[in-house]
């Protein structure tokens, strides 16, 4: 049976969880991190 469709939230605020798998490092260099870190404060910029 599938999971029913995460609920829209009415803050607009949401909980961001980064883990790969067998815990795995996300990112391979800081370069990456910072292209990562850049990507989520343009979307914040642009939901405000």
């Amino acid at each position: 049976m599938p999971r029913r469709a995460r609920e829209k939230s009415k803050s607009g605020i949401y909980h961001i969880m980064l883990r790969g798998i067998n815990r795995q490092d996300l990112f391979e260099d800081d370069e990456d991190r910072l292209k990562f870190i850049e990507t989520l404060a343009f979307y914040k910029e642009k939901r405000l």
